[in-house]
């Protein structure tokens, strides 16, 4: 294997070519329109453009990326996550085009990726499944069929879609009287988001933690599990943080958890990395959720209390190496790792999309900080894909310390020309049930909720005063001199050359997060 095609953008692309190049291995890029001048084009040895800015264009073209993997003579393709990673028939294509897809075989995401299989396929494999509905919800289900399904049970339910993820096609019912309703706005978002309408009814359980377990496969029958990861911190079943390990978990119940986890994988046979999902509950129950037939973007805190490199892997896997890995080493932590996804949006205003161009950038660094980008100084940010720009990982000897290094990394960080999430991480490690790790999978929404909308950062009267003299004396000490109509870009704002020095002063104080200290 000496040329791979990465079928994907952003920060898991760079993530993947530098594995690759690590391994000997030429990377190859594919991008958008807009992406022409992208990071992770930068970061490749060669560069195909396959469509328009749009997904549907370009990075969701099976046909064009498999043209550009047999022009570029790559050898095999590597999905990332997202996009195609777990299109059972870009799978299949790659490896019908005669190139080796990184990744489980299309018949384990096929039946891994529809909900109610994985479901049935964890049932048979002994594994407890969260309760729920065996087959999707029939199309032709009648009001009053739909409600004896749900009574059976028992409310609250969640109305989940069987394909796809991310809180896409889901909905929380409490009252009987929303239920059809929800079944038809989760079926047409499911429709729209995954081009498939079939849904599913679940139980919700109450205040659960997320709890996942990263496996890998070979071609040889082993499957390896690992120490778990905590993943309970979500907005609106997003995740946002994850760590590793799990406050909450136990030896005995990683153990328990781990060797469920291998089961489920390999009862289907699966290959490559992946992950299995558990709902955990305070007694200590848990239970089967989904699983993820694919890299996950919390990945690397996995790779920090373990030091493997899972990338090279699933690379090591698809040329057909057996794992020679350590078992008891992988579920054995060594110290703690936490994980915040740097966003591009804008936390005192819903977290909408901040798109835009990054006008400066300052990355932490020092020991025990890891940041896996997929953006530059310059760099615009485009409205099409996920906004995240990079993920931000902390690891340290134990837990307090990991939280004090990831708040120092957070002081560090200065993105200018657009709003980012680190205003809200640095709001939410302080808060006192996350440093105690008394959390769920509702924690996060239930704690913004109580915020009422107020900002995450605000200028002190102290600061203003020293951005007023910064303000003034920045363009008379500029080699330039002072230039007149200026009209300075921070944040997503633009300051008027009318305006006043206050005004400068304090746009100025909020476009860094590392100035400012976070509103509780």
């Amino acid at each position: 294997m000496k040329k791979i095609l990465i079928a994907n953008r952003g920060e898991i692309a760079v993530r993947i070519a530098r594995a690759c190049r690590e391994m000997g291995i030429s990377p190859v890029a594919v991008y958008s329109e807009c992406d022409r001048a992208a990071l992770h084009v930068r970061h490749a040895g060669e560069a195909y453009e396959i469509g328009g800015s749009a997904p549907r264009d370009s990075y969701l073209r099976i046909d064009r990326i498999v043209e550009a993997a047999k022009k570029s003579g790559a050898d095999a393709v590597h999905p990332g996550y997202g996009f195609l990673a777990e299109h059972e028939g870009f799978a299949r294509a790659v490896r019908d085009a005669g190139l080796t897809f990184i990744g489980p075989t299309p018949e384990a995401i096929g039946l891994m990726g529809q909900k109610t299989a994985a479901r049935d396929a964890a049932r048979s494999a002994g594994v407890p499944v969260v309760p729920g509905t065996a087959d999707p919800v029939p199309a032709d289900v009648s009001e009053a069929e739909l409600e004896a399904l749900a009574r059976g049970i028992g409310y609250p339910v969640l109305v989940k879609a069987v394909s796809g993820g991310g809180g896409k096609g889901m909905r929380t019912v409490l009252d009987p009287a929303d239920l059809a309703g929800a079944v038809r706005a989760a079926r047409s978002e499911a429709d729209s988001a995954f081009g498939d309408a079939a849904v599913y009814i679940e139980k919700r359980l109450a205040r659960p933690r997320h709890i996942e377990v990263q496996v890998l496969g070979d071609e040889h029958g082993t499957v390896l599990p690992f120490v778990e990861r905590e993943c309970s911190i979500q907005r609106r079943h997003q995740k946002v943080v994850e760590e590793t390990p799990s406050v909450a978990v136990t030896p005995e119940l990683r153990q328990a958890m781990a060797a469920a986890a291998a089961t489920v994988a390999r009862a289907v046979g699966y290959t490559s990395a992946g992950t299995i999902e558990f709902l955990l509950n305070d007694d200590g129950r848990f239970f089967f959720l989904e699983m993820n037939t694919r890299l996950q973007v919390e990945h690397p805190i996995t790779e920090m209390v373990t030091g493997i490199d899972l990338v090279q892997w699933q690379i090591r896997i698809a040329r057909g190496e057996r794992l020679d890995l350590d078992p008891p080493a992988l579920i054995t932590p060594k110290g703690h790792a936490i994980e915040c996804r740097i966003y591009a949006e804008d936390p005192d205003n819903n977290f909408l999309p901040s798109p835009g161009r990054i006008l400066a950038l300052r990355v932490p660094a020092g020991p025990g900080i890891r940041d896996d980008s997929g953006v530059a100084a310059g760099d615009d940010i485009p409205i099409f894909y996920d906004p995240m720009l990079s993920k931000l990982v902390a690891w340290a000897e134990d837990r307090p310390g990991a939280l004090a290094r990831m708040r120092r990394a957070l002081d560090e960080y200065v993105v200018a020309g657009i709003r980012t999430t680190v205003p809200f991480f640095a709001w939410l490690l302080d808060q006192p049930a996350f440093v105690d790790g008394q959390v769920h999978t509702t924690f996060l929404d239930e704690s913004l909720a109580l915020r009422q909308g107020r900002p995450f950062v605000e200028p002190t009267p102290d600061l203003e005063e020293v951005a007023v003299m910064a303000a003034v004396l920045q363009p008379l000490l500029s080699p330039a001199g002072p230039e007149k109509g200026v009209q300075p870009a921070f944040g997503d704002r633009r300051v008027p050359a009318s305006s006043t020095w206050r005004e400068q002063a304090r746009i100025e104080g909020l476009r860094g997060s590392s100035r400012l200290a976070p509103r509780h």
